[in-house]
């Protein structure tokens, strides 16, 4: 008989309780909620708590100055405006990671060049970018996928040396730390996501930090509809969009970031003991660790099986996890294949009669056959349900043979 679950063998989380759900609610949230509701300030012109959740995650997040949106997509895009990226300008981008890290260009009229990832971290890499930089480029997108940093110091020095904005997507990367120092501080602007997935949630909501006070304003401006702070109600200096936060949104918000230390703490303890389990293991690759990121966010637990990439069974495997009880992913279609962002990129170069910089990145198509998500949800389990996931993943990727089989059986 086949060892696989999925072949009729015993799953390995198979008696365990069931995995935490996510996002969670906490105790005390229906009564700061009923609180909201009964107060009629539903909204962050006439409340206060978005106000204060503003404080309390700029703070953690080491910036100087944050402001509260609807979503990670839009923060992006209003970094970039922020940042002075307009019409026809070059946005540097990785190619894996969320399709929103290279729409938000379009949605200011600029175009999106790709710029291949380090193999072994899914991350930017800085000597692509260089490669990648011409005289429209206006800003670079690192993204901090997963929860590990992006390599700062690298991009730090392009961004003086090229004189090009560093934006943070530090969607999947809530309380990071790179060198010591919260991520979004590092850049010119950072951007976050309170998506239903992440680490702190509120169903959906986002977050722009910087410490540039004349950025801080224009993006308090863009945000509120062009208004100022301190200056009246129809006295619009900017044309912006209104992308407030809800007050609900800023109450769950401020629970979610009050457990966020702990929750950070049970999601690091699993990824260490899956990281032990996992180094050296026979058809499995971990990123090395890097000494610079003083804390890893653990949105995801990124791990490469390169013999089953090559075979075509990647998608097998995370199949034969799902029988084994295991939530898993085959993750990011890489972006410079997506046919809406090369449609709408060429389309935006046309216009300024000239072609899209089509990007050649082996690496991201590399790593998009051959990589496996565990999302954070997996990281929140006791002991025996970490080591009862090690031992899946171990034998799911052993079992070439069987996923072959079963590939070919349909």
């Amino acid at each position: 008989m086949s060892n696989l679950a999925l072949s009729g063998g015993k799953a390995e989380l198979a008696g365990m309780d069931e995995m935490p759900s996510w996002p969670q609610a906490r105790e005390g949230d229906n009564e700061t909620l009923l609180e909201i509701l009964r107060s009629g300030n539903w909204g962050s012109t006439s409340g206060e708590v978005v106000h204060q959740f503003e404080q309390e995650f700029t703070k953690y997040q080491d910036a100087m100055y944050g402001t509260a949106l609807v979503n990670g997509t839009l923060a992006i895009v209003a970094a970039l405006r922020a940042s002075g990226v307009g019409m026809g300008d070059e946005v540097i981008v990785p190619p894996y990671t969320f399709i929103a890290t290279a729409a938000a260009p379009l949605f200011v009229g600029a175009v999106p060049v790709f710029a291949d990832i380090d193999l072994e971290t899914h991350l930017l890499d800085p000597a692509a970018v260089e490669a990648a930089i011409t005289p429209r480029t206006r800003a670079v997108i690192p993204v901090h996928l997963g929860g590990r940093a992006a390599d700062m110091d690298s991009f730090q020095r392009i961004a003086a040396k090229r004189q090009v904005a560093i934006i943070e997507d530090c969607a999947q990367a809530i309380g990071t730390r790179y060198k010591e120092t919260a991520v979004g501080s590092l850049g010119d602007v950072g951007t976050f996501s309170f998506q239903s997935s992440k680490n702190m949630s509120a169903g959906e909501g986002g977050f722009v930090t910087t410490n540039d006070p004349s950025k801080a304003d224009l993006l308090y401006s863009l945000v509120n509809v062009g208004r100022v702070r301190d200056g009246g109600w129809y006295e619009h200096q900017n044309v912006g969009l209104n992308l407030r936060m809800t007050e609900f949104q800023g109450s769950i918000l401020r629970s979610q970031l009050r457990h966020h230390p702990a929750d950070q703490s049970l999601r690091s303890r699993n990824a260490e003991i899956l990281d032990a389990e996992f180094r050296g293991a026979e058809g499995l690759h971990i990123s090395r660790p890097d000494p610079n990121l003083t804390t890893h966010g653990h949105h995801l637990y990124l791990m490469r099986v390169p013999e089953l990439g090559r075979a075509g069974l990647r998608d097998a495997a995370v199949k034969a996890l799902a029988a084994e009880g295991v939530q898993a992913a085959a993750g990011y279609v890489p972006l410079h294949r997506n046919k809406a962002i090369q449609s709408e990129s060429q389309s935006v170069a046309r216009h300024f009669e000239r072609e899209w910089p089509e990007r050649n990145c082996p690496n991201a198509d590399i790593v998009s056959s051959d990589t496996i998500w565990l999302p954070q949800r997996m990281l929140l389990g006791t002991e025996d349900q970490t080591l009862a996931i090690a031992r899946a993943v171990r034998k799911v990727v052993k079992a070439e043979a069987e996923l072959r089989q079963l590939a070919l059986s349909g």
